[in-house]
């Protein structure tokens, strides 16, 4: 790792960087190290609570979590602008995989959660990633969508398939083996209480999480809204 001033850790020779989705223990983390231009992903784990992952020693360069960050005062079912400008990227049938995220006021005011099914299955976890934040730590932690990731991964184009499918998961695995070396060794250890797809998805984002590092990442849209709170409502791919 380049070492930067307030990261704490030792001095390395890589940077470690991390793709990280909400699962059934806590949070499945995709490690990698990024040694020049090379990749090398890490053997995967998961972690309790979310704070454990921008807390680790040594220091995550990039972690690339698919939650949304930067919140509306109430949900709407149209969302964000970030979340209408990548639904129409990926397209159908992936645009339902993109919800619409809860309000700040209901998170925090312990009110029944509104939206649709993905939205309130996903609260506890939007809530924790939300309690961690500040404007800050968005120089380090990024909301990235795994639908997007494959879309970036596929030429800019959706997958073919549903990842619902089993063609959908063969699609991805393939996308994902042919681009980062090493890939396969991780895609075939799934841990305990974690679904295949959730694993495709952290190595998704661990990809991302290069492209972050490198400066090559896009950002939707590319003028964001901020929340009352500072933090920049967008997806990054």
């Amino acid at each position: 790792m380049r070492a930067s001033a307030g990261r704490p850790g030792p001095d390395l020779p890589y940077d470690l960087l991390a793709g990280v989705v909400p699962c059934r223990k806590g949070w499945l983390v995709a490690p990698g190290k990024l040694v020049g231009v090379s990749l090398n992903p890490e053997p995967v784990t998961v972690l309790p609570r979310f704070a454990e992952v921008i807390d680790h020693v040594p220091s995550y360069a990039v972690v690339a979590v698919s939650i949304p960050i930067g919140l509306p005062k109430r949900w709407s079912e149209r969302g964000r602008r970030c979340d209408r400008e990548a639904r129409d990227l990926v397209g159908w049938p992936h645009l339902g995989a993109i919800a619409s995220p809860p309000g700040r006021n209901d998170l925090r005011g312990r009110r029944a959660v509104v939206g649709d099914v993905v939205t309130r299955r996903m609260s506890t976890a939007i809530a924790e990633v939300d309690a961690e934040m500040q404007p800050y730590r968005q120089r380090t932690v990024y909301s990235v969508h795994p639908e997007l990731s494959f879309y970036q991964l596929n030429g800019n184009r959706p997958p073919r398939f549903s990842k619902r499918s089993a063609s959908g998961m063969r699609e991805r695995r393939v996308l994902l083996t042919s681009r980062m070396p090493g890939a396969e060794r991780i895609l075939d250890e799934v841990p305990a209480g974690v679904a295949p797809g959730q694993l495709l998805d952290a190595v998704a984002l661990l990809w991302t999480s290069r492209r972050i590092a490198a400066r090559a990442a896009t950002r939707v849209p590319s003028d964001p809204e901020w929340d009352t709170e500072g933090l920049r409502m967008e997806w990054v791919y």
